[in-house]
């Protein structure tokens, strides 16, 4: 077993998935804030079930933009951005206050999830909305500000998508970019476990409970200690 604990999450209450039986598996849960899914209910749902299982609870941010599942770019204004990612962290902080547990970190969501990844201003406007939550994203310059303004940072490693040779995830519209097999997103997991603090298994793909089961598995059987996202620092 490794002394580095290691974290498996998953997005849920965006109402496609099944979030209890996945709340028995991950470690973290990103719960959708209500802008591109998910609802008041489906967020308490979702802070009650891991308040009673220790599964550490994280705010999903995203674009103001349930047609498209936030999954499309959206040119917003600084100010408008900030306050969009302050109300979500909020609304969801409220809640989960009430269910008993607390928002531990912060992760942005689908296409603003890669958009700081590079945009220096709507990465500055995520951090200026979520106070000092930690973040969780993939190198970029999300992460690279956090930890110049002295914030927690946490690498993420994704078993069930491919990778381009430039690091990022390969779009989802190409061939290849999603796996679908619970072996190979397994043995992924571990490959990746090393060099991240938190795997992610996306909880909008079919199979996505067993999917995250085998990884579980998996990591478990490498010597990995699985341990929810929290503050303060574990490493």
């Amino acid at each position: 077993m490794t002394d580095r604990p290691l974290d498996l999450n998953a997005d849920l209450g965006e109402e496609v998935t099944d979030d209890a039986a996945l709340l028995e598996v991950v470690t973290s849960a990103n719960v959708a804030c209500g802008y591109h899914a998910g609802s008041a209910a489906t967020m308490r749902a979702v802070c009650e079930g891991a308040a009673a299982r220790g599964v550490s609870v994280g705010a999903q941010v995203s674009y103001a933009d349930r047609p498209n599942f936030g999954r499309v770019p959206v040119d917003v204004a600084y100010e408008i951005l900030r306050e969009q990612v302050a109300h979500q962290v909020g609304v969801l902080a409220e809640i989960a206050t009430a269910a008993g547990t607390a928002v531990r970190y912060l992760k942005p969501h689908g296409a603003l999830y890669h958009r700081v990844l590079d945009d220096e201003e709507q990465a500055a406007a995520v951090l200026a909305g979520s106070g000092v939550l930690p973040v969780l994203s993939m190198p970029g310059e999300l992460l690279d500000q956090a930890a110049g303004s002295g914030r927690r940072v946490l690498l993420e490693g994704f078993p069930d998508r491919a990778y381009d040779a430039d690091g990022r995830l390969r779009p989802r519209r190409e061939p290849g970019a999603v796996l679908e097999d619970s072996a190979a997103i397994a043995a992924r997991a571990v490959e990746l476990a090393p060099g991240v603090h938190s795997v992610c298994v996306h909880g909008d793909t079919p199979g996505a409970v067993a999917h995250a089961r085998a990884v579980r598995s998996a990591l478990e059987a490498a010597g990995w200690r699985l341990e929810g996202l929290a503050v303060p620092p574990q490493d």
